[in-house]
């Protein structure tokens, strides 16, 4: 599904999570599955403090989820998580007449706006990067329109488009309201760019709602260099201080007092006066905050503390966060952002409590920042492997509370998503409902995908048939939306099972099997472990209605101790506790090779 052709179709509001959290922690978040030009108005006007997103920059590249197994390491399963591809179609066309016709329908469109979009047609004419800025116009104005006049606006980009979306970003917040340009470096260094200079930095644009927003100064700790030339002086407990004048700028009377110190050393004041009072004096001297010259003539001064000073304040070009391929943050998604790069922005330009919003949350690096520094969240993205990737991360937060709304809650939701024209959706939440892993599906952020190279496997679920055993067995799952179903997709499944050398099947459908379909599963037969007293349907079928009666995949190792589950368990969406090792990339991949042992990581 493309953002331009996406549609909002049958509401499909899913169960939320406990909301006794939510009483307790003031908080209630909100996890949104679909298009966010769809939600957005869904938000009330000037409510959301923060707005950070990352959304595609256009890149012209597609970008695959990796996902892991019980023992850390990667499967070749691998699912086609978006392209980042781009087309002017008839909606772009729509969305671009609906921008700049806004008509009586009270959404604010700045006038500078519609002119900017007006003369980027006529420069570009009707290509992928006007489709692009068509698409992020039109969200824009819904972000200016959700946030609170202390609010503020983060856009990570990069040079792709980043020039453009400033300007879209002129034209809707004000150039009054650019507060700066952020320069991430996010690699080390690449080596195989011929002919350019290797491209190691994203852009975030940084505004305001109006210049009144809401803005906490963030430290980085002194070099090392920097802190021990400065802070040369050392204490008798060991402590780094450099000495500080105790003189007052301008003459003070009443402060020009000789004091008789620790040591028994008098020493005069200076000409101004000292700059605290007798009282203040006496207590930085029982601290031991005094510093005493070794000549007694010399002049009495303060001893500043390395360990108490807060550092340097972060500037605009920001080289200290990166997110290594070895880093044990990396859960597999493309494009991950550092979980430190959100926490500065969030920490910068939010308070506990605040809303932070994230319209394209994709694999929720922004949600877990937030929720880690007790911020309501709002989160939207418009594909579905958003969900399960949240929800696995949001687990290290016992008292995390949230509804997820968009999902299919009953069976005639679900039918709605089945007859989308974006298959591939209801065939990610059928894969999640019954804990399987999807596997390679393509979902377009530009235009339409297709499906291609998954041999007839739409999901896998890992199991082991005995705790002891080193390697897991394969349960293939193939999922059918359509309507039209016949004996022969059976026919295809089993064939599948027995080249894969898979025991396990299982047929998910959103329509009910026929019979005949259900004669065909039962001539598959059944599997039966080694040394095991039961057999398992050797082709399983789990229709929608099912999966709402809580029907579930029957294989070895579900009804065991958690000591053996966890050795048993099926393969996992994006294991965070895993290391992630990168495939090799051929010499011409369009993902560079990196120098230095920092890798890409470009997006959410």
């Amino acid at each position: 599904m493309s953002y331009m052709q996406a549609r909002r179709g049958p509401k499909r509001a899913s169960g939320s999570e406990p909301e006794s959290n939510a009483k307790r922690t003031g908080r209630l978040n909100r996890l949104y599955y679909g298009d966010n030009l769809q939600w957005l108005p869904e938000i009330s006007p000037e409510s959301v403090d923060l707005v950070y997103l990352d959304p595609p920059f256009n890149s012209k590249r597609a970008y695959n989820a990796i996902f892991r197994g019980p023992d850390g390491k990667e499967s070749a399963a691998q699912v086609q998580a978006f392209s980042d591809y781009w087309e002017w179609t008839p909606a772009v066309e729509r969305t671009y007449h609906q921008l700049i016709n806004p008509g009586p329908r009270g959404h604010r469109v700045p006038e500078k706006l519609i002119t900017f979009l007006e003369a980027i047609r006529r420069l570009l004419g009707d290509n992928n990067m006007a489709a692009y800025l068509i698409m992020m116009a039109a969200r824009m104005t819904e972000m200016w329109r959700v946030l609170k006049p202390t609010g503020s606006l983060y856009l990570h980009c990069d040079p792709t488009a980043s020039h453009y979306l400033k300007v879209i970003l002129d034209s809707t917040f004000g150039p009054e309201n650019f507060i700066g340009e952020i320069v991430w470096k996010r690699y080390g260094a690449h080596g195989n760019a011929a002919n350019a200079y290797g491209a190691v930095h994203d852009v975030i644009l940084f505004y305001g709602k109006t210049r009144n927003i809401t803005f906490n100064k963030q430290f980085v700790p002194y070099a090392k260099e920097y802190a021990e030339s400065r802070f040369r002086l050392m204490d008798d407990s060991g402590r780094r201080y450099q000495e500080q004048n105790l003189s007052n700028p301008a003459p003070r009377p009443n402060l020009k007092y000789a004091y008789t110190a620790s040591n028994g050393v008098t020493y005069q004041p200076h000409s101004n006066g000292w700059k605290c009072e007798l009282e203040r004096m006496k207590q930085l001297d029982a601290e031991g905050r005094l510093h005493f010259p070794k000549d007694p003539r010399g002049r009495l001064r303060l001893k500043m503390f390395l360990d108490e000073c807060e550092g340097v304040p972060v500037q605009d070009l920001w080289t200290d966060i990166f997110l290594p391929s070895s880093s044990k943050e990396r859960i597999g998604y493309p494009t991950q952002k550092p979980l430190a790069l959100l926490e500065r922005i969030i920490r910068s330009s939010s308070n506990e409590g605040d809303v932070v919003l994230d319209p394209f949350c994709g694999c929720g690096t922004a949600i877990e920042a937030a929720e880690k520094l007790k911020r309501t969240w709002i989160g939207v993205d418009i594909t579905y492997l958003a969900v399960p990737i949240i929800r696995r991360r949001l687990k290290a937060y016992p008292d995390v509370s949230y509804k997820v709304l968009g999902l299919p809650a009953d069976l005639e939701s679900a039918m709605a998503l089945a007859s989308d024209e974006d298959k591939y959706q209801y065939q990610w939440w059928a894969v999640d409902q019954i804990g399987a892993m999807p596997v390679g599906t393509v979902i377009p952020f530009g235009r339409e995908g297709k499906k291609g190279g998954d041999k007839g496997i739409d999901g896998v679920i890992r199991f082991k048939e005995h705790p002891q055993d080193e390697r897991s067995q394969r349960i293939i799952v193939s999922v059918k939306a359509s309507k039209v179903l016949n004996p022969a997709m059976i026919r295809e499944l089993r064939g599948t099972i027995e080249r894969e050398k898979a025991p396990i099947g299982v047929f998910l459908s959103a329509y009910e099997p026929t019979a005949q379909m259900r004669s065909e599963a039962a001539a598959a037969g059944t599997y039966r472990p080694e040394g095991s007293k039961r057999a398992y349907q050797r082709i399983q079928l789990i229709s929608a209605a099912d999966i709402f009666k809580g029907k579930t995949v029957d294989f070895p190792g579900q009804n065991v101790t958690e000591e053996e589950a966890a050795a048993t368990a099926q393969l996992s969406l994006f294991d965070e506790s895993a290391k992630r090792k990168e495939p090799k990339r051929s010499a011409g991949s369009p993902v560079p090779e990196e120098i230095e042992d920092v890798e890409d990581s470009m997006s959410n």
